[in-house]
């Protein structure tokens, strides 16, 4: 099968995959595949995730291989189980029968799920609101996933491995899926794949919003980083939101990589396309091949949120707090400089 990004006269990606006998393959090749019509998915797993609060399918295999990737163990390597896009489709009807709070299309992000619970479930185990809470749903909206306490959101989202470069999977992927379940389809990718062609088919079938996560702004370091270019993800910014997608952007403050500089940058790019496009600051923690490299300072991470508001960002949230904010003093200057509405 010829790279799809080829067939666009585009650049191929960073996309081995280790098989389970040591050699690689391509991930279009090796962890997704075609029969009688029927589009197959390498699956990790599946299930309610947080602090997203929405349904989570975890896909092996990715059109990135980047340093820091936090999923490497099957993004990077073939691990799951297929599943047909009719068998995702069945286990969406299923959480669907679990969900606890009812979200409008605007809504269907992960930058919104922190404006309902902050995940500590004491309103459950002991009956008290904790100390970041919101206090918007009571207690009877709260349950218990793999990952811990939280809503339920009518949102099922395709994370892990990123390949929508193959957009024909996530369309036929989407549409079954709306055959049986009332629900809003995300997609978290890192926009290698958001293709004009790509994000066409995407909208036609249904796909309802995108986090897009731009890893870094100059195309130097996003080679060295992630192994490809960077220059139609950060054009894709503005394809999404014409197409009429729902729209969130991360950028990871990485030192020694991807800084406020180039964090700024993408700001100012996201504010030129629509001020209001929600927007995560996440903290980078040492993992895979960036184990050695250390994580961001509390100033560090303070100050670059100040700086993209300064931007013209109306809808700005700080995520991974508890790789800066260590102490209760932090936690203390944090929520004093910032406000409990900006902590994602």
């Amino acid at each position: 099968m010829m790279c799809r990004m080829v067939e666009q006269g585009y650049e191929p990606g960073k996309c081995l995959v280790k098989m389970p006998d040591n050699s690689y393959k391509p991930a279009c090749v090796a962890t997704l595949k075609k029969e009688k019509g029927l589009w197959y998915r390498l699956i990790c797993s599946a299930h309610l995730s947080r602090p997203e609060d929405y349904y989570s399918i975890y896909q092996s295999g990715c059109n990135h291989d980047c340093l820091k990737c936090h999923s490497w163990y099957f993004t990077k390597i073939y691990n799951g189980s297929w599943l047909s896009t009719d068998e995702i489709a069945e286990l969406v009807s299923d959480y669907e029968l679990t969900v606890t709070v009812h979200e409008p299309r605007e809504r269907a992000t992960m930058f919104h799920a922190t404006d309902l619970c902050h995940h500590c479930g004491l309103c459950v185990t002991r009956g008290i609101r904790g100390w970041l809470c919101p206090e918007k749903l009571d207690a009877s909206k709260i349950t218990l996933s793999p990952q811990g306490f939280g809503p339920a959101r009518n949102i099922v989202s395709f994370t892990g491995g990123d390949l929508v470069c193959c957009a024909e999977f996530y369309a036929q992927a989407t549409e079954k899926i709306k055959d049986l379940a009332k629900v809003f389809v995300l997609i978290e990718t890192n926009g290698y794949g958001l293709t004009p062609k790509n994000l066409d088919l995407l909208a036609s079938s249904g796909v309802d919003s995108f986090w897009l996560d731009i890893k870094a702004y100059h195309e130097e370091t996003y080679r060295k980083l992630c192994g490809t270019k960077n220059e139609w993800i950060l054009k894709s910014v503005e394809e999404i939101v014409d197409r009429g997608f729902v729209l969130e952007v991360l950028a990871l403050f990485i030192p020694n990589w991807v800084e406020e500089d180039q964090i700024v940058k993408i700001a100012e790019l996201v504010c030129k396309v629509d001020p209001k496009i929600p927007f995560t600051l996440l903290a980078f923690f040492p993992e895979y091949k960036l184990s050695k490299n250390r994580p961001p300072s509390f100033w560090e991470m303070v100050k670059t949120y100040f700086m993209i508001k300064d931007v013209g960002l109306k809808n700005v949230k700080l995520g991974n707090c508890h790789v800066f904010a260590k102490t209760v003093k932090d936690w203390e200057n944090l929520i004093a400089l910032v406000g409990k509405e900006a902590i994602g």
